[in-house]
């Protein structure tokens, strides 16, 4: 266990060795129950705000008790991990994907927190990308972050590009002070919204939002079609614009991709890969019903928005297919090439 004042570990133990082990930020909070972020899951729930999601709003009564994660829960240590890198230029037939998911974020800082749990000592549980806690709300009460009006969890240093991940501890540490900070009269999240859902500030309806839409088991509503551009999943926009992430974009205008990094991707490989293999492929995607078929709608509609009369016979071949979802988006892509190429 790491020596701190009076047998305890401080908030300068805990930074060093956040520091020493490639964590970004690092803060630590008592394990007590979130009981306003418990309260505004089960009044959005109720509102519908959250569509057919589930993640850490399904048991709010279990992701929400950090102090019930662990037997003898005293410390819930919450840490960042930068992912940000320049987007690279897109070629004709490339779709976009979300910079969180371009490498495994989460499998790095997974390890790196199992380390700093093994340098405490005592007994712990990492959690990271799980149902069974909300990150978000560790880490506002930790000091690693603090809430902007699109939802995110906007670092000082690193703004909204991080991944988050959290340590349950037996042992105590000294809390690390929050932010006292906030978006101030900014709106400009808000206002870069395509579908309003972010029309009222810190809350996202789900009903509305891009990102929800390219994960959800059902036809995207043909209204919101033209605004995903050639996105293929998620959706960056809030962060794009977000002040507090000009930083962290200047710092890392030189950083070489990670390995294996996949910004982009072949709509028409996409298109063609057989279901089951190009669900295996992106494992670290959220897939509804595991069904690599809805990645093949979101190419579609990437397709429709960028494509070029040489890719019609693939969509066109698409909408004769046996899948009334696939149908009926290939249906629609082929009238948007159509009507480029009319217009050209």
């Amino acid at each position: 266990m790491v020596p701190g004042h009076n047998g305890g570990v401080t908030d300068a133990d805990l930074q060093r060795l956040g520091e020493e082990l490639g964590l970004d930020v690092v803060g630590a909070a008592p394990a007590e129950p979130y009981e306003d972020t418990e309260r505004h899951i089960r009044e959005r729930r109720a509102r519908g705000l959250f569509a057919d999601m589930r993640f850490t709003m399904a048991q709010p009564e279990r992701s929400c008790h950090p102090e019930r994660l662990l037997p003898g829960a005293r410390t819930v240590v919450s840490a960042a991990l930068c992912y940000y890198a320049p987007a690279p230029a897109r070629g004709p037939g490339e779709g976009r994907l979300p910079r969180y998911t371009w490498h495994d974020a989460y499998a790095a800082l997974r390890e790196k927190l199992d380390a700093l749990g093994r340098a405490l000592g005592g007994s712990y549980r990492v959690l990271v990308d799980a149902n069974q806690h909300v990150d978000r709300e560790a880490a506002a009460r930790a000091g690693v972050g603090f809430y902007g009006k699109n939802t995110m969890l906007i670092t000082r240093r690193h703004g909204s590009w991080v991944v988050l991940g959290t340590l349950v501890t037996d042992v105590e540490l000294e809390r690390t002070p929050p932010l006292a900070l906030d978006c101030g009269s900014c709106t400009l999240c808000i206002d870069a919204c395509p579908t309003g859902a972010l029309d009222e500030p810190g809350v996202v309806d789900a009903t509305r939002c891009l990102s929800y839409w390219t994960q959800a088991p059902a036809p995207i509503p043909s209204e919101y079609r033209v605004e995903l551009g050639d996105q293929v999943y998620g959706c960056d926009i809030c962060q794009d614009v977000c002040p507090w992430n000009r930083g962290v974009e200047r710092r890392r205008a030189d950083e070489a991709l990670p390995p294996g990094a996949e910004p982009t991707v072949s709509l028409v490989d996409w298109l063609e890969t057989d279901e089951r293999e190009l669900r295996e492929r992106y494992a670290r995607l959220y897939v509804p019903r595991n069904d690599g078929r809805y990645l093949k709608r979101n190419a579609l509609v990437a397709l429709g928005n960028t494509g070029t009369p040489e890719h019609r016979p693939l969509a066109d071949r698409l909408r004769h297919g046996d899948d009334p979802i696939l149908r009926e988006h290939a249906e629609w892509a082929v009238s948007r090439i159509d009507e480029r190429a009319a217009g050209a």
